[in-house]
């Protein structure tokens, strides 16, 4: 199927004209080394939001799970922060956030566009990545929980100690799978102005009015987030190697 594509593209009449304005051997030359160099700030990103995601995603997971009436509000509130941010394009929180926040001008608040497009990624993949820890506290038994509040710990430390480990374990390849899907995003910090790969691009092409620098950013991804994801394909299948060996046994 992609050999019949492949052939259908190479022999169209405009081929010569796409080739010349998307794979032009010498913009991707002049343009390549400085995308990558830019792209070293997709990398921070990633990073720094990914240890913020993973404490704050946890955290909304644990108060979402608390029993009793009186911690009603607490979880109300984090099923409506999870619904908000899940249901608002990340797009949009970036220029809400990007733009509204620093045109407040409030006393103390940083009003770089950097620091807004990390905030709105952890808020955005925060409401994610907390239904993927959710979903692994619910997968781990309750007499589990019910063990540990047999030998004396309170409902905290059954959880801190016993369920949430467990919990860990079973979705990291689902976490893995929505920093991917962050990798990508982090291109989109580049609507508030901060020059990242995305944005270098975008820079080059303007300079050139040639297209290429668009396919060596997408080659620079592609070369981040296809490890990724065959990483996370590994895991699955250990875990599914191991869950087999465990009921054999």
């Amino acid at each position: 199927m992609v050999g019949v594509v492949a052939f259908a593209v190479v022999n169209s009449a405009g081929w010569e004209d796409v080739k010349q304005s998307f794979f032009n051997r010498q913009e991707f030359d002049e343009s390549f080394p400085d995308i990558l160099s830019a792209f070293w700030l997709n990398v921070k990103i990633f990073l720094i939001a990914e240890v913020f995601i993973l404490v704050f995603a946890l955290v909304i997971a644990v108060l979402r799970g608390l029993p009793g009436p009186v911690f009603f509000p607490i979880r109300a509130l984090a099923v409506v922060y999870v619904d908000l941010f899940r249901g608002v394009p990340t797009i949009l929180v970036i220029y809400i956030l990007g733009f509204g926040v620093p045109a407040l001008a409030l006393p103390g608040v940083p009003n770089e566009p950097l620091f807004w497009g990390i905030v709105s990624l952890v808020l955005v993949y925060s409401a994610y990545v907390s239904e993927v820890y959710r979903a692994g506290i619910d997968s781990v038994h309750p007499s589990q929980a019910a063990a540990a509040r047999s030998l004396g710990l309170t409902h905290g430390q059954a959880l801190r100690f016993v369920v949430v480990p467990q919990a860990v374990r079973r979705v990291i390849p689902p976490l893995l799978n929505d920093f991917i899907g962050l990798q990508k995003d982090t291109a989109l910090v580049a609507l508030l102005g901060v020059v990242e790969a995305f944005r270098q691009s975008q820079i080059d092409v303007a300079g050139s009015f040639n297209y290429t620098p668009y396919i060596a950013t997408a080659i620079i991804f592609i070369a981040l987030t296809v490890p990724m994801a065959r990483f996370t394909d590994w895991l699955i299948a250990r875990d599914k190697r191991r869950q087999q060996a465990g009921r054999l046994a």
